[in-house]
């Protein structure tokens, strides 16, 4: 464990291992099935506003569109101009603000987040405000009191129903409940007035977002505008009037006024704020300024394309629920099903990023039966040096030879090399040491991105959301990010020439490095695996 927190820059990750440990301990008493969640009383449905010329954002999105059919796409791969996107929708916004995450940490940019959202209800926005539960340990008191304000409603989804305060009491009341509380919402989406949308990788958190002084992510998300949003605000919908999304106010004492709680609120985001000079990036590194800029001049640089929303059903979270004798479970059809199928479609070359790569048999399948086919397939992954989730990486190390056998091209995401070189255009020009972008290019015409990572738990145990574009401009502008072929900050994966063993390969100077050991991985590391991953399923990943 104290590996894992060595390597996490946001808790999440440490928390799920923990969460993976808890259920080796438990799997007898987990067997029973899942239990019941909270009904609170008098929970009111409510519906997203569509988008309308009346608000600024709607009259700018309508404008900017050459065809109601298409969507608008905007690629935000660096953290300052993801956090200053969502700051400029949110601050602009007149009716409503639809927001859903798997994590708001209690953190500098967390609270500065919540506080946008309160400025917006004062303003007479309407604020909807989904979290999955399984991060909020500590935080009832401060969005109780954000729900206290007018305008606001904040619902915990899947929430844990008991021992609220710590995450080991959480944990501890949830041993008979734990298949239930195993699964969770990883979904990302922020919705202003129905009009503009982003969807993508980021988490809302310090780390995410290029403000953590030791260690960030290298992420990505995307702007969109146009015929998608309304599947995305269908899709909010479905998971906000679903019974997993808890108000939270049912976990708060009923003998505290209104009065009590909105102090507790504003004394906890009181100092928050954004640093003087985060903005200071005139470009990015794909040569567009910020989004609030465009928007103050109402324009707005977009690639147009044909796109649909793919957002997992909230059924998912029940997959464990025992099947009636002589039926059959139901087909949900996922994301992840969605994504395999247009690798196994691909004609000429896939370029996959996922920060957390096990493609399990079924994947392994898809790869082979393309290569035959003269598919070529490139992959980007942290290294061990550079993941959070060094029992993921294992699982991932379980498959790596037989991948190069194939003919699969792998790249593996260096810290070190990322801060040296800046050669990634996913890092920009902060420290960055960990992957978290969740891409794919098919065919040079089709762009996926979400939150779904490539392996067992966003295949079974998580929800996941992604948009997929056909846009050849798009796949154009990724792949640059990307820039796999030249890229300075990864390892090139191969076999070694002479016995066939896995190697590193790396440029220094012009000059070609190997590597016959896993790089800049730490012997604490090591040994964590050693000892730990050989009693971890791989479903559990």
């Amino acid at each position: 464990m104290l590996a894992v927190a060595a390597h996490g820059a946001c808790c999440r990750d440490l928390l799920r291992s923990a969460a993976r440990w808890l259920v080796l301990a438990l799997a007898t008493i987990c067997a029973v099935g899942c239990a019941a969640l909270p009904t609170p009383a008098n929970v009111q449905a409510s519906f997203a506003i569509p988008s309308s010329e009346q608000t600024t954002l709607g009259r700018l999105a309508k404008n900017s569109s050459p065809d109601p059919s298409l969507t608008g796409v905007r690629l935000l791969p660096t953290g300052p101009y993801g956090l200053g996107s969502r700051i400029a929708l949110a601050e602009r916004a007149e009716r409503t603000l639809d927001v859903q995450y798997y994590l708001v940490q209690n953190d500098a940019t967390g609270r500065y987040f919540l506080l946008l959202l309160k400025h917006a209800s004062s303003r007479g926005v309407r604020v909807r405000l989904l979290i999955d539960d399984m991060y909020t340990a500590g935080m009832d008191e401060m969005l109780i009191g954000l729900a206290s304000y007018p305008n606001v409603e904040v619902r915990l989804f899947n929430p844990f129903s008991a021992g609220r305060a710590h995450v080991a009491t959480r944990f501890a009341a949830s041993a008979l409940d734990f298949y239930r509380v195993n699964h969770r919402m990883h979904n990302k989406l922020f919705i202003a007035d129905g009009a503009m949308a982003i969807v993508g990788g980021r988490n809302i958190a310090d780390s995410y977002f290029a403000r953590d002084p030791n260690q960030n992510f290298a992420d990505l998300d995307a702007l969109l505008v146009g015929a998608v949003v309304p599947q995305l605000s269908a899709a909010f919908d479905e998971y906000w009037n679903s019974e997993f999304a808890i108000p939270v106010g049912y976990f708060g004492p009923s003998s505290v006024s209104v009065q009590e709680r909105r102090a507790a609120f504003d004394a906890a985001t009181a100092h928050d704020s954004l640093p003087a000079g985060f903005f200071q990036e005139k470009t990015d590194v794909l040569g567009y300024g910020p989004i609030v800029e465009e928007l103050g001049e109402q324009r707005i640089g977009l690639i147009w394309g044909v796109a649909n929303a793919w957002v997992d059903p909230t059924a998912k979270v029940w997959n464990c629920r025992p099947i009636p004798e002589g039926s059959t479970a139901p087909h949900l059809h996922t994301v992840r099903l969605r994504v395999e199928e247009l690798l196994r479609n691909a004609r000429e070359e896939v370029t996959l990023s996922s920060p957390y790569f096990v493609p399990a048999e079924n994947g392994m399948a898809i790869f082979g039966d393309g290569v035959r086919e003269g598919v070529s397939f490139k992959v980007l992954t942290n290294s061990l040096a550079a993941t959070d989730e060094p029992l993921v990486h294992w699982g991932y190390m379980r498959y790596r030879k037989r991948m190069l056998r194939m003919g699969v091209e792998l790249y593996e995401l260096s810290p070190t090399r990322a801060n040296r070189d800046r050669g990634f255009g996913l890092l920009g020009s902060r420290t960055l040491g960990t992957l978290h972008a969740k891409t794919a290019v098919i065919d040079h015409s089709t762009v996926f991105i979400g939150s779904m990572n490539f392996d067992p738990r966003s295949d079974a145990l998580n929800t996941e959301i992604g948009i997929v574009i056909e846009s050849p401009q798009l796949a154009r502008e990724l792949r640059r990010l990307m820039n796999l072929d030249k890229l300075q900050s990864a390892y090139r994966v191969r076999l070694s020439p002479t016995n066939g063993s896995v190697e590193w390969v790396g440029i220094d100077d012009f000059k070609e490095v190997v590597w016959n050991d896993e790089p800049d991985a730490d012997l604490r590391t090591r040994m964590y695996l050693w000892l730990v991953a050989p009693f971890v399923s791989e479903g559990m990943l």
